[in-house]
């Protein structure tokens, strides 16, 4: 169970998360919405301790996250993926090394600067590479991807972590109507199949009530509505969005995601 408590973040005079309280239990879809300057990021990047809290705490299975330092800091990072908008892939590695950095936290520091992978390490990223139909250009380099395989090999990488949750901001944000359908049936079919925790910030309303479990709604920092996604009405969408409203209801995906493939990589979750 992971445990939000009036989580705060300040910059200078400007609460850009304040005071959010929630709770997600474990294996759960969970849409982070709101407009543009919601606090949606900060609120992920503070889960993962890339931005400190000003306030509050986070508790994931009774540890207190927000009091982790040093090793055991780097841990909850590696269980607490983060996919983020940008990709943020090594553009000059080939794709099979960008996957393996999701294993940093599981091998000696001095096999990745030398680049010397457990052979295990390697059918891992491999098996999740295969997963998302992109085992055939493992040994492209990054850079050379289009924007929607970059995303896949982002996800691979956070796979690859073996998280307990995956903390996705605006994963689909830069992605054409194509590759944001094939993204986001990445990340419900391993939430699905591996019962691993997504958290994940969508601007589109409509992408978050096809996707999701749950919707929790950010206005200004605050927690303005948490629900089921057939309880957040137009009215209240509306009220949320406010100018934004007409442009994040109207981007449905082309299909509802009726059936997800069985994986190709059971031992990513065992390993």
């Amino acid at each position: 169970m992971l445990v939000v408590d009036g989580l705060t973040c300040r910059f200078g005079t400007k609460a850009a998360v304040d005071n959010a309280s929630f709770s997600v239990a474990p294996g759960t879809f969970v849409g982070v919405i709101g407009r543009s300057g919601a606090g949606k990021s900060t609120l992920l990047r503070m889960i993962n301790r890339l931005a400190e809290p000003s306030e509050g705490r986070i508790l994931f299975e009774g540890v207190d996250v927000t009091a982790l330092r040093g090793k055991e800091l780097r841990q909850w990072r590696a269980r607490s993926a983060m996919i983020f908008q940008q990709f943020n892939l090594v553009g000059r590695l080939d794709v099979l090394t960008n996957v393996l950095m999701g294993r940093l936290a599981a091998v000696p520091t001095w096999r990745s600067l030398v680049q010397l992978w457990p052979d295990q390490d390697k059918a891992i990223a491999l098996s999740a590479l295969e997963q998302f139909d992109m085992a055939g250009i493992a040994a492209q380099r990054a850079d050379q991807l289009s924007g929607g395989q970059q995303q896949r090999v982002a996800i691979a990488r956070a796979l690859v972590q073996q998280p307990d949750i995956i903390l996705a901001d605006e994963p689909i944000a830069s992605l054409d109507p194509r590759n944001t359908r094939i993204v986001m049936d990445a990340l419900l079919r391993i939430n699905k199949h591996f019962g691993i925790t997504v958290l994940c910030n969508l601007h589109s309303l409509d992408l978050a009530r096809t996707y999701c479990d749950r919707l929790i709604g950010m206005a200004s920092g605050r927690i303005v509505f948490d629900g089921a996604p057939e309880a957040l009405t137009d009215r209240i969408a509306r009220e949320l969005y406010d100018l934004e409203a007409d442009e994040v209801m109207d981007t449905a995906p082309e299909h509802v995601p009726d059936h997800i493939a069985v994986p190709a990589f059971g031992t990513v979750a065992a390993a």
